[in-house]
């Protein structure tokens, strides 16, 4: 187990060294001039004078020879954008924080009164029921009776 470890540092810091000429070539490359561009020769010389204008505009007509055309840059694609967003069926979490209806600890704590008011209620429709047809059978017999005492 010790020599395997010993073989995946010596290839990291082989990997790192490669990775690090890679970089200096890359550094050297940028440093050394292009062909585009020439130095500035000696302010004696006015006839050659060779300026080139990136991003300015200069209103002597002559200088306006030395513009150049912007850079063209490549087209950035970000992978985040490319890729479609998940459709997820799932709730958003932070929605059951409120609860879904606002009084709901109002009728938790009164619940139990209210069941209490439920039997009630039904127990007086219930004897009200009861009275109601007590009149109606007294007035059914005295229907009846005077029906009867008449013929």
């Amino acid at each position: 187990m010790g020599s395997e470890e010993e073989l995946s540092v010596e290839q990291a810091a082989a990997e790192r060294r490669e990775r690090l000429r890679a970089l200096k070539a890359a550094r050297e490359l940028s440093e050394t001039p292009a062909e585009d561009d020439k130095p500035v020769q000696a302010e004696g010389d006015d006839d050659n004078v060779n300026m080139k204008f990136r991003n300015y505009l200069p209103h002597d007509k002559q200088l306006q020879e030395g513009k150049l055309a912007p850079p063209v840059l490549p087209k950035f694609e970000d992978p985040v954008a490319t890729e479609p967003p998940e459709q997820d069926d799932k709730e958003d979490p932070f929605l059951n924080i409120a609860p879904k209806k606002p009084n709901w600890d109002l009728r938790r704590d009164v619940q139990k009164k209210l069941d209490k008011l439920e039997k009630r209620t039904q127990k007086a429709i219930f004897q009200l029921m009861g009275i109601e047809r007590e009149r109606e059978r007294k007035v059914l017999w005295r229907l009846n009776f005077v029906e009867d005492g008449e013929t």
